[in-house]
């Protein structure tokens, strides 16, 4: 199988999707992100400087979702119909567990704008909370699930799972 990001020379090229079927595709990604105790309590009690972090957060991650293919050179412009930005915090771990699901009809996958999308909205509570805690670990973002497509649905396999 050879690649489909490469030409017949060799060259880097972005795939032709032009016959490609439109489908109903979703995708599902998450990561985490390790702080100290006293960050996430001063997250739960809204007293950073900053504002709120999980509102600014949940904007940041529909954001970077919808900036994807600007900052993945070979990824499609798709239009994207929905994103859906959940954060869970996990106190006995010391995290905060970032979710995005983004969906489409289209002819390409949004695997990668959920997995931006998980990114972007850690990379926010990162700099949100960077004057109280340099120790923050941005850690585990993975496609958790994806629907639609030539390829078909995906589901990781969670048991063991890092």
């Amino acid at each position: 199988m050879g690649f489909t990001h490469l030409d017949e020379n060799g060259k880097v090229k972005m795939v032709d999707i032009s016959d490609k079927e439109m489908t109903t595709r979703r995708a599902t990604a998450s990561g985490e992100i390790q702080l100290k105790a006293e960050t996430i309590d001063a997250i739960l009690e809204n007293k950073l400087k900053k504002g709120d972090v999980f509102a600014c957060a949940r904007v940041a991650g529909i954001m970077a979702a919808k900036k994807t293919s600007e900052l993945i050179p070979l990824c499609h412009n798709i239009n994207i119909s929905a994103v859906e930005i959940d954060i869970q915090c996990e106190r006995k771990c010391n995290k905060i567990v970032v979710l995005a699901t983004v969906c489409c009809d289209g002819k390409t996958g949004v695997e990668m704008e959920a997995l931006t999308a998980v990114t972007g909205a850690c990379l926010c509570i990162y700099d949100m909370c960077k004057a109280i805690d340099k120790e923050m670990i941005i850690d585990g973002i993975k496609l958790l699930r994806k629907t639609g497509g030539k390829s078909g649905d995906y589901a990781r396999n969670m048991e063991g799972s890092i």
